[in-house]
């Protein structure tokens, strides 16, 4: 019998491969799987439906796959079960159910690490064009540690992940497997690159395209592309970037490619944004979208729409912008949700109950040979295992519950001094620009008041010899100076006042408040403070404020920080470039602060001629501990809580950032709060 699948195979298989090359070749294998004479020919085509479809159809790949372990298990193909469970998980992964994912590739690993796995002779080349039984069971590990490295950068473990893949890669140089050695390169070149090391992702991904060129796999070739694309695109390379995503989209035609075309052409717009031509920025972009949608990719949809929505806001088209914003929120939200719900399932199994599980399995086993004997002793030890493990079970996850409290705790600590620390920073800004500020009317209280003690000692003398006339003189002037006194003390105590109640401990409560002259007492607070800080420091001012808003009901203090950290930073970023410039480029750091009435709301814009912020920090910029100043010089929760405090008062708080020239914040303020 064996002979006879041998030779049905030897002649179907080139006739099925052929039709690889067919725009009908699903069709070909759906009209083959239905006219299949026996268990065997279904077997392998479902398998090649699955693998067919696992790129752009996913859920209908996994009832393919499926099809494909039943098939495996019931004539006991152990190859073809290991490689089924390897591409349920492989789909499971597409559709983010991470702990179905992890518990396939669980039961693959077990199956293709058993050497016995490898006697059944049949079909083997099936696996990486393997030339014997043990070299596609080694081929089928090795992907199955290619894939789980997958998983979990994913979860964020990219320690884990390099592990799986230098052991793929390991497993693929000892077999000279291109397909292994093609896929492992390019991912760990891609780790690399995630972790800011540029050059060893570089050294993988000339590696991977040597591996690439002699490998009969060609249909990842396209995700190859769009990494080097993103090497380059980060280097500000832009010809070569532009080079290899023209590239990914060339390799992505197929049906089963489409996600990467997608990406391509999201990368492409990309790439057009960051060279200012908007134009083509839009229409790669729409391109993008619109693959995405037709393959349902939810994921290249909303990094669309933000895309979209970044053009737009260049364009000062701020409807389509927002509206774009929106649907990629909403998307993004909807993404973000379920991967945490399935992140979370997957972080809560147990890896100790997967060993007592398989012990609990082995011993079922041992068991079954002594059954008739031992039935009721059987019976009875296992249920006395089960209620063991459940006693240890709930053992462990009341003492993960108490760990988890106690590391909750700490977070929420530790999070708190953060925040105090950051007022504090703030505090200090403040302090320093009131010094500054109240110095010149008590200079003018000091220098009056010695000027009168000389003047009462000249009066004395001429009252002595009965200079009348004089005398009087000298009255008027002492009265003139006490007059100077009292209205420099009084300025002195209207200063102290005003900064009192801008920096106590806010009370919640809003109140009519000259926005103006808030924004306007903030840029002079920061700049003398950080001056009092860096006696170096210098950065020309200016102010374009409007006078029609008059007072808004805000909450001053919360406001004020707000205004005070954007303006601080904007000093910190034009101080930087300057640093780093050239004495004979002329650069002269200037923050400019504005406001704006807009029929309802008002509009505050803090602009400075700095460097710019990248794209890719762009979007992390207001999430919390996140900063690019040097250890020790900022807690990254300034803009997160400046965020915090606008959308509190009904505002929005924003950034248009262009990388060489600079950045401007905005807050947007109802006029009525």
């Amino acid at each position: 019998m064996k002979s006879l699948i041998v030779i049905f195979f030897s002649i179907a298989l080139p006739v099925l491969a052929s039709a690889q090359n067919d725009q009908s070749y699903q069709d070909s294998l759906l009209i083959a799987l239905k006219n299949a004479a026996n268990d065997t020919i279904r077997l392998d085509i479902n398998r090649k439906l699955g693998l067919y479809l696992q790129n752009s159809e996913i859920e209908p790949a996994l009832i393919y796959h499926h099809a494909q372990q039943v098939l495996a298990k019931k004539h006991n193909l152990k190859l073809w079960e290991a490689d089924a469970y390897q591409q349920i998980a492989f789909c499971y992964l597409g559709l983010d159910n991470l702990p179905a994912a992890y518990e396939s590739y669980m039961q693959a690993l077990k199956i293709a690490e058993d050497p016995s796995s490898a006697i059944n002779e049949w079909g083997y080349s099936n696996f990486s064009y393997s030339k014997s039984p043990e070299e596609a069971r080694q081929s089928i590990v090795g992907m199955i540690h290619y894939e789980l490295s997958g998983l979990y950068s994913r979860t964020r473990f990219n320690k884990e992940a390099l592990n799986q893949l230098f052991q793929a890669l390991s497993i693929g140089e000892d077999l000279q497997n291109q397909k292994i050695l093609s896929v492992a390169t390019r991912d760990i070149g891609h780790l690399y690159f995630l972790t800011n090391k540029p050059d060893s992702a570089f050294h993988y991904f000339k590696k991977s395209l040597l591996y690439y060129k002699d490998s009969p796999y060609q249909n990842n070739l396209g995700t190859l592309y769009i990494m080097i694309g993103d090497y380059y695109l980060e280097k500000q390379e832009y010809d070569s970037a532009k080079l290899y995503f023209h590239k990914g989209i060339d390799s992505s035609t197929k049906p089963n490619t489409l996600i990467k075309a997608s990406l391509s052409h999201l990368r492409l717009g990309a790439l057009y944004k960051s060279t200012g031509q908007l134009d083509s920025a839009l229409v790669h972009t729409f391109k993008g979208i619109k693959i995405a949608e037709t393959i349902n990719e939810n994921f290249n949809k909303a990094s669309g729409y933000n895309q979209l929505a970044a053009i737009y806001i260049l364009q000062n088209k701020h409807s389509l912008a927002y509206d774009y914003l929106d649907k990629g929120k909403a998307l993004a939200d909807s993404l973000n949700e379920l991967y945490i719900t399935r992140l979370m399932q997957f972080l809560n199994i147990s890896f100790d109950q997967k060993i007592r599980l398989q012990e609990l399995e082995i011993e079922s086993e041992k068991t079954k040979s002594r059954i008739r004997i031992y039935t009721l002793l059987a019976g009875l030890g296992i249920f006395s295992l089960i209620a063991f493990l459940l006693y240890r079970n709930n053992r462990q996850k009341q003492k993960a519950n108490k760990i988890l409290e106690s590391t909750l705790t700490n977070l929420k600590s530790t999070q708190s001094q953060l925040i105090q620390s950051e007022k504090m920073a703030s505090l200090g800004e403040l302090t320093a620009g009131i010094a500054h500020e109240i110095q010149n009317p008590l200079n003018f209280v000091n220098n009056f008041s010695e000027v009168n003690t000389e003047l009462i000692d000249e009066l004395k003398k001429e009252l002595a010899v009965g200079s009348t006339q004089l005398a009087e003189e000298l009255i008027d002037d002492i009265k003139a100076n006490e007059e100077k006194i009292n209205h420099h003390g009084k300025r002195a105590a209207d200063i102290v006042k005003g900064m009192l109640q801008h920096s106590r401990t806010s009370s919640g409560q809003k109140e009519l408040t000259d926005i103006n002259a808030l924004c306007d007492e903030y840029l002079r607070l920061s700049y003398h403070g950080l001056r009092a800080k860096d006696k170096s420091f210098n950065a020309t001012m200016k102010t374009d404020f409007d006078e029609s808003i008059g007072s808004i009901n805000i909450i001053p203090q919360d406001i004020g920080r707000v205004i005070l950290n954007l303006i601080t930073n904007a000093f910190y970023v034009v101080n930087e470039r300057l640093r780093q410039a050239q004495p004979e480029n002329g650069y002269d750091p200037t923050v400019t602060v504005s406001t704006k009435k807009l029929s309802d709301k008002i509009e505050i814009r803090v602009k400075d001629n700095g460097n710019g912020i990248p794209e890719h920090i762009k979007e992390k910029i207001f999430q919390p501990f996140f900063t690019t100043k040097p250890t020790g010089q900022g807690t990254g929760l300034g803009l997160s809580l400046s965020y915090d405090i606008v959308k509190a008062h009904g505002g929005e708080l924003k950034v248009e950032t262009i990388v060489g020239n600079g950045s401007e914040f905005v807050i947007i303020l109802p006029m009525k709060g």
